[in-house]
């Protein structure tokens, strides 16, 4: 079978009793990068040395084929270099292929930081999103907030320092300067931080330089009671970041249960209403 491993996000001694041993006793691991593995291993004082094969971004289309294959005959372990396999991490293609052959695909629960985040954040966790690594570039990052600027889940977006003041400054433009944020920094590690403030405020803060691995949890939009009008200037704030007409009633429908049809035909009406 194909067994889902999830490693360590920063503290070594999360790592749980089944990780262990699995790693103690697995023939074959298929690895994001061997040669964490390989430490992950040493640190863990495990002596087995085991068939390491590298699972990637970058290779794993073609490589699930020879893995899922493999997993007939005897166990395959996969890992990621933490965190939970095919969650903003490889495997997943790997996964849809072994349920394709009819390979058995489980999993041994542990570490995740999105969960670990989502937890520590204090925002509501009845209901949210994942929403992976932000776009790298500016107007695609900002089309991304326009688009959730009315999700009322809360979000949880993985996002690199270098690019978080200005990815804090986007969210704050797209979803307001006074949204509730949750800034997530190395998360168990020695130098764990958890900062809390606006959007605004964060978008400060970050702008001083932030190190380390970040995730960024987002309070969802407030459940608001709004008319017609008010419902057009949200299509209209959609459209400016770059959403279609269309698009951008249906997502302001579904959000506010106003019609998508008067929406979109009040929207088109102010588009050609002649100014005064």
């Amino acid at each position: 079978m194909i067994i889902l491993a999830a490693t360590p996000i920063g503290n070594l001694g999360d790592a749980s009793k089944r990780l262990v041993d699995a790693l103690s006793t697995a023939t074959v691991i298929a690895a994001e990068d061997t040669r964490t593995t390989i430490k992950l291993l040493t640190s863990l004082g495990i002596e087995n040395r085991p068939q390491l094969l590298s699972l990637h971004d970058h290779n794993e289309r073609e490589r699930s084929g020879e893995i899922v294959e493999l997993a007939r005959e005897s166990d395959v372990l996969v890992l990621s270099d933490a965190g939970m396999p095919t969650v903003s991490d490889p495997g997943y293609h790997l996964v849809d292929a072994a349920i394709a052959a009819g390979v058995t695909v489980t999993a041994l629960p542990g570490p995740s930081a999105v969960l670990t985040a989502l937890a520590v954040s204090g925002l509501p966790t009845d209901r949210f999103s994942f929403e992976g690594f932000l776009p790298r570039k500016g107007g695609e990052r900002r089309t991304r907030f326009a688009e959730l600027a009315t999700e009322r889940r809360t979000m949880v977006f993985f996002e690199s320092p270098n690019r978080l003041a200005e990815s804090l400054a986007d969210l704050a433009a797209a979803m307001g300067d006074d949204r509730r944020v949750v800034v997530c920094r190395e998360l168990t590690k020695f130098y764990e931080e958890v900062k809390r403030g606006t959007a605004a405020e964060l978008a400060a803060w970050a702008a001083g330089g932030v190190r380390g691995e970040i995730c960024v949890v987002v309070h969802g939009a407030a459940d608001v009671t709004v008319d017609l009008d008010e419902g057009v200037d949200r299509v209209e704030r959609l459209v400016a970041g770059g959403i279609r007409l269309k698009d951008a009633a249906t997502a302001v429908a579904d959000d506010t249960g106003l019609s998508k049809r008067e929406l979109y035909e009040a929207a088109l009406a102010r588009r050609t209403a002649p100014r005064p």
